[in-house]
C-alpha cells in the first residue's frame, strides 16, 4: 500500500472508476485526468486551493476558492485533477450549463503546472461531457488559451465594465 495521501484515502481508484475505461490517455503520457467524487473533495482541498487562488487573480472577481467549495459540495460544479503518479499537478472546475437549445460543459477554471504534459488528455473530459448529454465545451478565459486549445475557436468575446466606482 502506498503512503501518498491520494492512495491512503483511495481517491485515485474512485476517480478512475468514475470515468469510463474507454477514456484512455495518449500513448507515452504518464498523466491522468480524473473526476473527483464529491465526498473526496475535502481531502484534497488544500492541494487544489492554491490553484484556485491563482485563477482568481486573473478573473473579474466572480468567484473565490470558498465559492468553489460550496458549488462543488452541492454538485453544481465538478472538480477534475491532472495527476502525475499520485501528485496533483493541476486542477480544473467544470459546470454543466443548460441553455434553451443545448447543453454544454463550461470549463470555469484550469490552473496548475506542466500543462503541456497533460492538456492532451482533455478528451477524457470531452467523453464525460458527451456521456452527460453535452454537445459542446465552453471555456471563458484569456486569449492565450487559444494557443493551447488548438482545436477550439473563439466564438465571441466577453466585454466587461466595472461599476463599483459609481456605487454610493
Amino acid at each position: 500500500m502506498s503512503d501518498t495521501p491520494m492512495d491512503r484515502i483511495g481517491i485515485r481508484d474512485r476517480a478512475k472508476e468514475s470515468i469510463s475505461s474507454k477514456n484512455l490517455h495518449p500513448h507515452g503520457s504518464n498523466f491522468d485526468i480524473a473526476l473527483i467524487p464529491i465526498d473526496d473533495i475535502p481531502y484534497i482541498w488544500d492541494q487544489i486551493e492554491e490553484h484556485l487562488d491563482r485563477v482568481s487573480m486573473h478573473s473579474e472577481g466572480e468567484l473565490d476558492s470558498d465559492d468553489f467549495m460550496s458549488a462543488l459540495s452541492d454538485g453544481e460544479m465538478q472538480l477534475w485533477v491532472a495527476l502525475q503518479e499520485d501528485q496533483i499537478v493541476a486542477s480544473m472546475i467544470t459546470q454543466i450549463a443548460d441553455y434553451p437549445r443545448k447543453r454544454v460543459l463550461k470549463i470555469i477554471t484550469i490552473a496548475g503546472e506542466d500543462m503541456h504534459k497533460w492538456i492532451d488528455n482533455l478528451p477524457v473530459v470531452e467523453n464525460w461531457a458527451l456521456s452527460m448529454g453535452c454537445t459542446s465545451l465552453e471555456c471563458w478565459g484569456r486569449k492565450g488559451w487559444l494557443k493551447v486549445l488548438k482545436d477550439w475557436k473563439c466564438s465571441y468575446h466577453i466585454i466587461t465594465k466595472d461599476l463599483k466606482g459609481r456605487m454610493h
